[in-house]
């Protein structure tokens, strides 16, 4: 049975062998506590320089993390490894709990709540324990994600369009370790308080992804979450062996594609019942019909077509069939060679 540890000082980060632990963060107006399990596993072989941290489960309803990152708890064994990895498989557990994109407890997306508040509710304590206790004890840090209920992507990892040429090109090598279809470079300006960017700003190698949609559990998605961290403690020499392909042999490189502006993003115009006409992954021209939109007030009335702003891949569109106007319906991103993504000069502002 995991420990349960109330405080920060009854987690060993150092001894060498594997703990699991429960982590109890007090809920808001009750004596209850929120149970935050994590695991840490310190290599009987020396120590690493490198040492990796991996979450699952930041947003509740995406289960792929949550059950990679879970059964690297139990298979890494700590005789065969040199280095730290901490693994935290339900970051926002009381979201896991509930099937949830936010935590029921205070209403709080887990992957807007960085860099955390100690004194905040209980999403932004969590938050600060991971800024403050997890991110200095790692290098590479993994998100685990992928669309819930809300969006459908092509199995991926993702990154920032980081400024820092170095720490951009080891993300790019990091980023197709996981051996995923797509990489997506994705914006940054969509959103704030997410984990990833708070530790791409601390100068760590952070990948997320995107592994799976519909509140579901994809075969694939598990095998890519799982055998690509499995990869990156290969890489970088926390176990032993050379890095493995995940897909079949004869499978092509990961495509890099990029949707780091905000008008790769396209809002849905008004309320509806949204009918795609492509998949993610498929490659659109501007003008193409990416989907309609339906109105049932008047069933006589034909749908509004919905059509590519621009060529591109698809990286995304909207899984449910309901969406509101202003959430995101679609997104198209460009196809960019390895080379031209290593080659840009460093961005100073």
């Amino acid at each position: 049975m995991p420990q349960l540890a109330y405080n920060v000082s009854e987690i060993d980060f150092e001894s060498p062998g594997k703990r699991h632990y429960q982590v109890a963060f007090h809920q808001d107006g009750t004596w209850g506590y929120s149970l935050v399990p994590l695991t840490v596993v310190v290599g009987r072989r020396g120590l690493n320089q490198n040492g990796v941290v991996c979450f699952g489960g930041t947003h509740g309803n995406e289960y792929e993390g949550q059950i990679a990152v879970k059964r690297l708890c139990a298979d890494l064994d700590p005789e065969a490894m040199t280095g730290r990895v901490i693994l935290i498989p339900q970051l926002s557990e009381s979201a896991c709990v509930a099937n949830s994109r936010v935590s029921p407890l205070d209403g709080v997306n887990m992957n807007r709540a960085f860099p955390g508040n100690p004194r905040g509710t209980i999403s932004y304590r969590i938050a600060d324990f991971v800024k403050r206790h997890i991110f200095p004890r790692g290098r590479i840090v993994v998100d685990l994600h992928s669309g819930g209920k809300e969006g459908l992507f092509p199995i991926c990892t993702s990154f920032h369009p980081i400024a820092d040429p170095r720490q951009r090109a080891e993300m790019a090598v990091a980023a197709r370790l996981f051996d995923p279809p797509f990489c997506l470079i994705y914006a940054s300006t969509m959103a704030s308080g997410l984990l990833t960017d708070e530790a791409e700003a601390e100068g760590k190698i952070t990948i997320g992804g995107e592994f799976g949609a519909g509140e579901s559990a994809n075969r694939q998605g598990v095998k890519h979450a799982y055998e690509g961290v499995v990869n990156l403690l290969r890489h970088y020499g926390l176990l032993e062996g050379a890095v493995q392909r995940i897909r079949a042999e004869d499978a092509p490189e990961p495509v890099l594609i990029r949707a780091d502006r905000l008008e790769h993003y396209k809002p849905c115009p008004r309320d509806g019942v949204w009918e795609p006409a492509v998949a993610p992954g498929e490659r659109v021209s501007a003008g193409d019909v990416v989907g309609w939109l339906h109105d049932f007030a008047d069933h006589s009335t034909p749908p509004l077509e919905i059509r590519a702003s621009r060529s591109g891949t698809i990286a995304m569109l909207h899984l449910s069939a309901r969406p509101v106007k202003g959430q995101t319906l679609y997104v198209v991103a460009d196809e960019v060679s390895w080379e031209e993504l290593l080659s840009e000069p460093e961005n100073k502002g």
